[in-house]
């Protein structure tokens, strides 16, 4: 082996000031541009360039270079098995290669791009714990010359020092990464509460489509538990213990969803004064959940297509493509055949999302699991409260079951917070304390004071119930958020029961 004491006072002095520039940067990009300028210094060389291996997508990535054109390099990538510095990894041997043009594996086209000529080339492997991270060349000795046997050593003990520099970067970029994807990922995986047939087959669907990393499209209304849905599967992955980010493509704004999901670079646009990582990148290794998928433009439907063939994202602003490992949960509530047709919705997309689509059923169609419900939020909803938690009386529990609840789980959430908040008095007897039929939103008064409900539309109360509707309307200037308001009802609620009643506005 090459010892220390056989190094020349000016080379130690020379790997010494590289060993400190390495371990001082914690940043991977700043931590990795040393490692590139450092190496054209310690081997005396007129270039040199650090080349990292995305395993997951089976590219080589150039992400540092020093000397003649190395800003031209970055991002430029090829295949892993490719060139000079591919046999270097297959190998995991350092490799000199003295007349390069004469090298079948040298890619001389970089060379071309560049105007550089590489006549000799010195390339070592970057290993950590005995796996391949990637290669640093270095090229061209200055004044001329070949790389010696004891360049080739050097150049080892060197990389063995970069290696676990950078080994030791990737891990705080991977910590950052987690610790900003654990402050998006605020939910709960918890399970679906119910025991109908409806609810049993969706559990059953989350458990076989859990562990195999495939992509989910989920489907149903809105409130009907589709986040809820996306966590479960989740939480059955191989990814359950690195980030879930939920992003609501409804929410944000088209100028800013990009940004959001795929990050900007510094001077991107106006206001980008530093670099951002996007949802996606902090979600790498885990989940990302797009609910309102639909709503995304064509011009960012064309982005995520992208990620999801290639595993590969471009910031806002870049050039540079970014492996991303994150696995693709997406929801809706429209119809996306008919967004097809009206050319809304990329068919390419659509059918690389629905790889898996499941249908979560509306709380109309799983009646019997409302008690179920009921008992489930009471208390959590009185906690947040801070009061005690209440019972339901029978005719309460009654009016629920016979409701349609447009607005499904999300609409009964509203109703029992508006019933435990209504059926509570400082100094009521606890014992004594529940929700009846009073404590209940007008559209809810199907029932008798004995729990003998019927449902909505039954005759008599659909009449009156209709005739209640077009007055709000009316007096709302038929304002359907106002008049919603007026009858203290959703306006999801009241759309709903313009539909259902076929209520419409006079010409």
């Amino acid at each position: 082996m090459y010892q220390a004491k056989e190094l020349s006072a000016e080379t130690l002095a020379a790997l010494v000031e590289a060993s400190a520039a390495i371990n001082s940067a914690q940043d991977l990009d700043k931590t990795l541009n040393e490692i590139a300028s450092s190496a054209a210094a310690v081997m005396r060389a007129e270039a040199s360039s650090v080349i990292m291996l995305d395993e997951a997508r089976g590219k080589q990535v150039f992400t540092a270079a020093f000397g003649k054109g190395s800003e031209k390099l970055a991002g430029i990538e090829y295949d892993q098995k490719a060139g000079i510095s591919g046999a270097v990894l297959r190998s995991g041997r350092p490799e000199v290669v003295d007349d390069v043009a004469a090298d079948g594996d040298h890619l001389s086209d970089i060379d071309k791009m560049l105007g550089f000529s590489t006549r000799s080339l010195l390339a070592v492997p970057l290993i950590h714990k005995g796996k391949a991270l990637g290669v640093v060349e270095t090229l061209n000795p200055v004044g001329g010359g070949r790389f010696s046997d004891e360049d080739c050593q050097l150049a080892q003990i060197f990389a063995n020092l970069a290696a676990i520099a950078v080994a030791k970067s990737q891990l705080c970029q991977r910590f950052w990464l987690d610790k900003q994807g654990l402050k998006e990922d605020i939910g709960d995986a918890g399970d679906m509460v119910g025991q109908s047939d409806a609810i049993m087959e969706v559990k059953s669907l989350i458990a076989r489509v859990g562990p195999v990393d495939s992509t989910v499209l989920l489907l149903g209304e809105t409130g009907t538990g589709k986040e809820l849905a996306a966590r479960m599967v989740h939480a059955r992955s191989l990814r359950a213990e690195r980030p879930f980010i939920a992003v609501n493509c409804a929410a944000l704004p088209e100028t800013l969803l990009e940004s959001e999901l795929f990050g900007h670079e510094a001077g991107a646009f106006t206001g980008a004064t530093g670099k951002k990582l996007g949802r996606f990148e902090l979600a790498d290794g885990g989940t990302i959940f797009l609910d309102e998928i639909a709503e995304l433009s064509l011009d960012v439907q064309v982005k995520l297509l992208r990620v999801l063939q290639e595993k590969e994202i471009v910031r806002v602003g870049g050039t540079r493509s970014i492996g991303c490992d994150a696995r693709v949960i997406a929801a809706t509530n429209r119809n996306l055949s008919e967004e097809m047709q009206a050319g809304r919705f990329r068919k390419d997309l659509y059918f690389r999302l629905s790889v898996f689509p499941l249908e979560i059923p509306p709380l109309r169609a799983r009646k019997d699991d409302i008690p179920l419900l009921v008992e489930h939020f009471l208390p959590i909803l009185s906690g947040q409260m801070k009061i005690p938690t209440p019972t339901m009386s029978p005719a309460a529990t009654n009016a629920l079951v016979h409701h349609d609840f447009p607005g499904n789980i999300r609409e009964l959430q509203n109703v029992l917070e508006r019933g435990c908040l209504l059926c509570y008095r400082p100094g009521d007897d606890v014992a004594a304390l529940r929700i009846d039929l009073e404590h209940l939103p007008r559209e809810f008064l199907n029932a008798d004071e004995n729990g003998n409900g019927q449902p909505n539309g039954g005759s008599a109360l659909a009449a009156s119930e209709k005739a209640m509707i077009v007055n709000a309307l009316r007096a709302s200037k038929w304002n359907q958020s106002k008049a919603a308001r007026a009858l203290g009802i959703s306006r999801d609620n009241i759309r709903y029961r313009i539909k259902k009643y076929g209520i419409s506005r006079p010409e």
